[in-house]
Parts: structure tokens; C-alpha cells; sequence
């Protein structure tokens, strides 16, 4: 199964379009020649983001400057895209606290539920009736290595990615023989090509650059795994090493290994 072919009708949607991941796929698939509807709050990024990949692809590029955090906000959107050709879609945003669950801000914790979980939930639900009908589609959710494990000190974050990663995947099995290819990305570290020393964090010091994902290299992985209809897609070897240690390691030494690293994060 390959990605669904572009056509002038047709769009890709990428939520989370504005950074990494999100802007990394979205290049990608205008590349590749597909048109677009990006996704994000800051609506300035994002016409510059079009402006640039029409430029340089030919493609069209719409921009949807939608806080999906926000219900009222989201449902403008999902009301939309119920309506339109959307071949591809690709839920990226997101967003992450660290510290004790009792210490955090509850707006945010709130917000993160409904950014991480319950708008790739209600997007993925809107533009399925209408891949299934044209028999042809492609969905590909952002959960985490993180998902895989309970960490103390990010309780929130694992919370919303545990959910996305196994909703992923049984929507996977749901879909085989339908023409619709369902695949989740579940990374682990992840960073730009190069990062100012100034900017360096403790880890980016530490983990030497080679085990490092770039975003380019991301996005590249994720779309031939979908192209395939893989059901979950690990880029890169850190990320690869932490999926492996979290299948094996007992939960009672990985989690609070992982919960004392979260709190300095915190």
C-alpha cells in the first residue's frame, strides 16, 4: 500500500505544523506533491510555512490557525474537514508538563488531555467516514515511547500518549483490507539537525549526536511506514533502545529510574 496519490482536490492535514515533527512531514509531503491544510496557533509561522512550500512545490497550502486545546475552537475545524477531500492526516500536536500531578497547573493539565488525546480522537473520527467511502486514506498519530511506560513526574503527558498509542493501534487492526493505512509514530527523543552549545540542554550534552532523531529523519521514516501500513513506526536508535528497554525492564526499577530523571526535568 502506498500513500494515497496527490490530486488537486485532495488535502494532507498536519496538526502541529508550525514545529518539528509536524513542519518536518508537512515538507515532506509537499515534496512530495500533495496540498495542504496546516494546522497550529500561531497563524504568522504559518503563512510563512506556506508561502514557502508553495514557492518551492507548486502546491496549495490552506492555514488553519485553530488552538485545538479549544473545544469551540476544534469543532469550527472538525465541522470543516467533515466536509472536505482529506486523503491524509497527520495528528502532531502536542504538548507536555513534568513534576508531581498535584503540583501542576490545572488549566494546562487540562488542556494537554484535550490537545494530546481527545483532539487526535475527534479529527481522526472526522475525516474516516470518508476515507473508508473512497477506499483510500492514510492516518498517522503522534503518541511516544513515552506511552509505553508509567512515569512518575509526567503522569499527564504518559496519560494522554498510553491512550493515542493503543487507540492507534487498534484502529490499525480495525482497518485492515479497507485501503485506509493507520500508523503511529511513537518517537523518542527528538531534535533539530544542530543546536547552538548555548542551547544545548543537559541530555543533548550527554547523548552523544549519532543517537540522536532529527526531525527530518523523522518525518522520513514515519511517511515510508505509513506508506506501508505499518502499525507503530520508532525512529531513530535512542528511540528504538527505549522501546526495547521498556518491553523488558520490569516497571517496579524502569519507572522510578525514569521519575527521578522527569522531577530534574520538572
Amino acid at each position: 500500500m502506498a500513500l494515497p496519490t496527490p490530486s488537486k482536490s485532495a488535502r494532507a492535514l498536519v496538526t502541529g505544523a508550525s514545529q518539528g515533527i509536524g513542519l518536518a512531514i508537512a515538507r515532506d509531503l509537499a515534496r512530495y506533491g500533495h496540498n495542504l491544510i496546516l494546522v497550529a496557533r500561531r497563524e504568522d509561522v504559518l503563512n510563512d510555512i506556506a508561502a514557502e512550500l508553495e514557492k518551492k512545490h507548486g502546491v496549495i497550502v490552506e492555514v488553519r490557525a485553530v488552538d485545538l486545546s479549544d473545544a469551540d475552537a476544534r469543532k469550527v475545524l472538525i465541522d470543516e474537514i467533515k466536509t472536505r477531500e482529506i486523503n491524509i492526516i497527520i495528528n502532531s500536536a502536542g504538548i507536555a508538563s513534568f513534576g508531581p500531578f498535584k503540583d501542576q497547573n490545572w488549566t494546562y493539565e487540562t488542556a494537554q488531555f484535550s490537545l494530546n488525546a481527545t483532539a487526535v480522537f475527534e479529527l481522526t473520527h472526522a475525516v474516516l467516514t470518508g476515507m473508508l467511502e473512497r477506499r483510500t486514506g492514510a492516518i498517522c498519530n503522534v503518541g511516544s515511547a513515552a506511552g509505553n511506560v508509567p512515569i512518575p513526574n509526567n503522569a499527564t503527558y504518559v496519560l494522554t500518549k498510553a491512550g493515542v498509542n493503543a487507540f492507534t493501534e487498534a484502529l490499525h487492526y480495525e482497518l485492515k483490507g479497507t485501503g485506509v493505512a493507520c500508523t503511529l509514530l511513537a518517537p523518542g527523543p527528538v531534535r533539530e539537525a544542530e543546536i547552538p552549545e548555548s542551547e544545548m540542554s543537559i541530555v543533548d550534552k550527554v547523548v552523544p549526536d549519532f543517537l540522536w532523531t532529527t526531525y527530518e529523519s523523522c518525518s522520513a521514516e514515519t511517511l515510508r511506514a505509513l506508506s506501508k501500513n505499518r502499525r507503530r513506526v520508532v525512529p531513530g536508535p535512542l528511540s528504538k533502545a527505549m522501546n526495547a528497554v521498556s518491553s523488558i525492564a520490569p516497571t517496579a526499577v524502569l519507572s522510578p529510574v525514569m521519575g527521578w530523571v522527569y522531577k530534574k526535568m520538572g
